[in-house]
């Protein structure tokens, strides 16, 4: 199978709608109406207003982290020459890894304005988060990029981008074990007893794990290659992210 899709849905002259974008709207309306579900079965200390609010600060901290996180991890030096190129966000270039910080900053901002509790209100968002990685992976799977390795297995797929010779599909591999598999491991333990902020460890632990594992499959960036022995950018990244969680679970234990 050779992957071809038009990335755009519709143009109308300058105005384009792409399938990527459209990803984003989709993984926060998602995000949107399961945390309005949650709060009608759980008090989490936090009213329908704020929750208005916070979205504003989770998506701007995504976009400036996810951009500024692919800068610094992925391509510092073609930047540095040529700095508007930032600004540049339609080119592509974005990071998860980024984003994630851009988010969890947002969130700490407008907990600390509102004197929310950290913990209780990422309980109540984190749930959610896998929905939005999901849509992405499939996001980039339609524009062709982000593909697997090389592949003789029998679902391998032809990338335009990336040649002529068959590849694992790894976008859907990461939408179906960091969004879909993620997803349902987190609302299935939302009613344990965990302590406050205990599904953000999980979420971080698990994430990691499986985007290290699925790495191994996935074409590594072509301006940095193996940056660790056989290991991505992405598997260190990963990692990091794996010894946080468990972190912040063994911490969080303790105050309980």
């Amino acid at each position: 199978m050779v992957v071809n899709f038009d990335p755009i849905l519709v143009q109308l002259g300058p105005l384009r709608v792409s399938w990527y974008g459209l990803m984003y709207v989709f993984g926060f309306l998602a995000s949107y109406f399961l945390v309005l579900y949650q709060m009608k079965h759980k008090d989490f200390g936090i009213s329908r207003q704020e929750v208005d609010s916070i979205y504003f600060y989770l998506a701007l901290g995504l976009i400036i982290g996810a951009r500024l996180g692919y800068v610094l991890f992925y391509d510092l030096s073609m930047y540095r020459k040529d700095p508007f190129e930032i600004l540049f966000i339609w080119r592509g270039g974005m990071s998860f890894h980024g984003g994630l910080i851009g988010v969890l900053v947002g969130w700490f901002i407008f907990c600390w304005k509102n004197k929310k509790s950290l913990w209780r209100t990422a309980d109540l968002f984190v749930i959610t988060a896998p929905i939005g990685l999901g849509l992405g992976r499939i996001g980039n799977f339609i524009n062709g990029e982000l593909y697997g390795r090389v592949t003789q297995v029998p679902w391998g797929m032809i990338f335009p981008k990336g040649g002529p010779l068959p590849r694992h599909p790894s976008q859907l591999y990461e939408s179906a074990l960091e969004g879909g598999v993620l997803f349902f491991i987190l609302w299935f333990m939302k009613d344990k007893k965990l302590p406050p902020g205990g599904l953000l460890a999980v979420f971080l632990s698990l994430y990691g794990g499986f985007r290290f594992f699925l790495e191994f499959f996935r074409e590594p960036d072509v301006q940095l290659g193996f940056v660790f022995g056989p290991f991505t950018m992405g598997q260190v990244l990963s990692s990091f992210m794996i010894a946080v969680g468990i972190f912040l679970l063994f911490f969080l234990k303790k105050e309980v």
